[in-house]
């Protein structure tokens, strides 16, 4: 089987091995692709593995041998899969591998916002401690966690270990889903309906897949139906969060802090709304980055190649 990569480099900038893929077949690994270079470096392939880079229908027809299509993620929107399962392509994605990491840089984006560490180390760095008359000194409020309450909107995988973390801080949850498991409900995490979570949430942290219903979810109405002084926390998608009615109640102190790790556009433009607000923190997509994480995804996605040459497909989103 000839095998084609894509766009490895985000997932293996050289620290894992493709050699998994290479047990499977004859493998060439691209670290970037552009528009125009996806057809050609197709080729003849029968998989193709890819990340960001996207397969539309078109592409599809240029490429008729491709019989499987890889990606190297959870979100699989940039594939055509109605194109593809007309033409009997499987489609696979990477359903849970980064959990524990997302989950982990939730609370090291919240934690940032409530101590603002990284202010303080530079202030330090820069000799202001040495040249202080007081023993200690602190720029921003520093904010206590427990006792709060965090509404978790989106209650999979990832925002379950949100929440177990919110109640080792000993926060209270509350969670809003389409679908409910009353195991999960106890003294300190309870379900609640949408607006009953903006009202009551002290930190509102967003795990949810983007969808038309979920695209712009956070908006200056529901924003205006939240807590003053709220702290905001986004590692799902961009574009759950309208940006510019976001800078707006940074900018008036209804939103107390914000700290995303994903905007509406990837790379970030440079007139993106929420750029140059001190209380606002912005990280380049990297929650789920870690080298475990992404050394579980590598498995995983071999795993799916492999299950597909033999015949049992899994992780198929399209047929």
């Amino acid at each position: 089987m000839k095998i084609v990569v894509l766009d490895g480099y985000t997932e293996n900038p050289g620290d894992l091995s493709w050699e998994g893929f290479s047990q499977l077949g004859s493998v060439t690994v691209y670290d970037r692709t552009n528009a125009d270079q996806i057809v050609q470096r197709i080729g003849d392939a029968q998989a193709v593995i890819t990340n960001k880079v996207p397969i539309t229908a078109e592409i599809l027809a240029a490429c008729p041998s491709i019989t499987y299509i890889g990606v190297l993620a959870t979100g699989y929107n940039v594939i055509d899969t109605e194109a593809a399962a007309q033409r009997g392509i499987v489609v696979t994605n990477i359903p849970s591998y980064g959990t524990q990491a997302v989950a982990q840089y939730t609370f090291a984006l919240l934690l940032e916002l409530c101590h603002h560490i990284g202010h303080h180390n530079r202030s330090v760095q820069e000799g202001r401690w040495a040249q202080s008359i007081d023993f200690c000194y602190w720029d921003y409020p520093l904010i206590e966690l427990a006792g709060k309450t965090m509404g978790i909107i989106g209650f999979g995988r990832i925002g379950r270990a949100v929440a177990a973390l919110a109640q080792a801080f000993g926060m209270k949850v509350l969670a809003y889903s389409p679908s409910r498991d009353p195991r999960d409900e106890h003294d300190m995490c309870s379900y609640a309906d949408f607006d009953e979570v903006l009202a009551s949430s002290d930190v509102l942290s967003l795990h949810t897949p983007l969808t038309e219903k979920t695209s712009k979810m956070i908006n200056q109405s529901t924003i205006s139906r939240m807590k003053d002084h709220v702290m905001i926390i986004n590692t799902s998608r961009g574009q759950v969060i309208d940006e510019h009615d976001l800078r707006d109640a940074l900018i008036t102190g209804k939103v107390a802090g914000a700290a995303v790790d994903v905007v509406s556009s990837e790379p970030i433009s440079g007139d993106n709304p929420l750029l140059g607000l001190d209380n606002c923190i912005i990280t380049p997509h990297i929650a789920w980055a870690s080298k475990a994480s992404r050394q579980r995804l590598m498995n995983i996605a071999v795993d799916n190649l492999r299950a597909f040459i033999a015949g049992k497909p899994v992780h198929v989103v399209n047929l």
